[in-house]
């Protein structure tokens, strides 16, 4: 059946028939890492490779490869020692550790280490949605900018105005680096399998941009794509706050996920002032 996962050491590919095994287990997690959730594994399941399996103990294990190095997670918990020198004779690294892991795997003797460039950003859902304060001040002035000098209106990312969003892809895709366009186009296609949730924004008529997420735990909201094409100044502020604004009360938090050591990136996700960081970490022998 599509969503048999093999028992270790054989390995499958991720598919959608999984995520009624996996969906559940993710939900259950506590730890707000942002690759931890189903979407994020099979969306990114080329990008790095990621295989499943499951351990003797019943422990399912997600592997992968980048930059020609093989790694394992184990987001659903550490198996016995056996197992996991096991997997450290196999794969290169444990990869995205949470906090609570490394304090278990530091007093076993492996080697950890912060994986700084894959911090998720964490930011407070109230101060995106009002931009309050000095230290907001450019970027509500920005909004202001944009509401003031432009007609738009912003709708939730429906299926009839999915492709008004792939129109938007496209355009970013012609105008920047388009490393996750596979990701994010597939994510447009299965938003209802899924369960992603978003909002598409106009702009003098035009589709212009479009945001799109999930919820990561209770209170948290995950962002995993935020696309846009044109030139509107101040367009992407707009839609940072717009989106937080319209959000549930319920999540506290807003979590952008990592700038993955680009310079331009952090300060970008820097600026908006982030409240806290989801530390990951890399783990050795």
């Amino acid at each position: 059946m599509q969503d048999l996962i093999p028992d270790y050491p054989d390995l499958s590919e991720v598919s959608i028939g999984h995520r009624q095994v996996l969906h559940p287990l993710f939900k259950r997690l506590e730890c707000g890492v942002s690759e931890f959730t189903f979407a994020n594994i099979f969306l990114f399941r080329k990008t790095h490779g990621y295989m499943l399996s499951r351990l003797p103990d019943g422990t399912v294990m997600i592997s992968g490869r980048d930059n020609g190095k093989d790694f394992f997670m184990l987001p659903f918990g550490l198996p016995k020692r056996d197992l996991l020198d096991g997997l450290f004779k196999r794969f290169s690294c444990m990869k995205n550790a949470s906090e609570r892991q490394t304090l278990l795997l530091r007093e076993a003797g492996y080697g950890v280490k912060e994986d700084r460039d894959n911090f998720d950003y964490l930011y407070s859902r109230e101060e995106m949605a009002g931009l309050s304060g000095r230290k907001f001040h450019r970027k509500k002035n920005l909004v202001n900018l944009f509401t003031g000098s432009y007609r738009y209106e912003v709708r939730p990312l429906l299926d009839e105005y999915i492709p008004d969003a792939l129109g938007v892809l496209e355009g970013w895709r012609d105008e920047s680096s388009a490393d996750d366009y596979d990701a994010a186009k597939e994510a447009l296609g299965l938003c209802g399998k899924l369960q992603l949730c978003g909002s598409v924004y106009y702009v003098e008529g035009t589709p212009a941009a479009y945001i799109l997420g999930e919820e990561l735990k209770k209170d948290t909201f995950v962002v995993h794509f935020e696309k846009a094409a044109g030139e509107f100044k101040g367009l992407l502020q707009f839609v940072n706050q717009s989106f937080s604004a319209g959000l549930p009360e319920r999540y506290v938090f807003i979590n952008r996920e990592q700038d993955l050591g680009q310079e331009g990136l952090r300060k970008s996700k820097m600026s908006y002032r982030p409240v806290g960081f989801v530390k990951k970490y890399k783990v050795s022998v």
